[in-house]
């Protein structure tokens, strides 16, 4: 092992045990998302078609008399995009915790990266 590999490995082993739960679950996420080939969020931008995997945070139907919606923030480590789907109640599989890709154009929405009914594959849980 070389002194810069040392230094790597020892910055990264500092960094883990100096780091909040938070910082070490959004390194986590970074890296699975880079792995399975996933576009960071901070990266998207509105008219791109993008594909960007991580983990639902909140999911939420909101009723409305014209057009109900369900909407999950997926957070990827980097940034959170708020996938919606038009007309939709419920969705097996898609609840808070569950890991996902999802593909689409995105949108900005009151200063939101979002997703409108997105084409969306769920991860097997861990």
């Amino acid at each position: 092992m070389t002194t810069d590999q040392s230094r790597g490995s020892l910055r990264r082993l500092l960094h883990r045990l100096t780091a909040s739960e938070a910082e070490i679950e959004a390194d986590e996420l970074r890296r699975e998302s880079a792995d399975s080939g996933g576009t960071p969020a901070e990266q998207c931008r509105r008219g791109q078609v993008v594909c960007v995997t991580g983990r639902l945070r909140t999911v939420v139907y909101t009723p409305r008399t014209n057009l109900p919606t369900l909407e999950a923030d997926l957070y990827d480590g980097s940034d959170v995009v708020t996938l919606v789907w038009l007309g939709r109640r419920h969705i097996a599989g898609i609840e808070p915790g569950r890991h996902l890709t999802a593909r689409g154009r995105m949108a900005v929405r009151d200063d939101r990266k979002v997703i409108y009914n997105p084409h969306y594959e769920l991860e097997p849980p861990k």
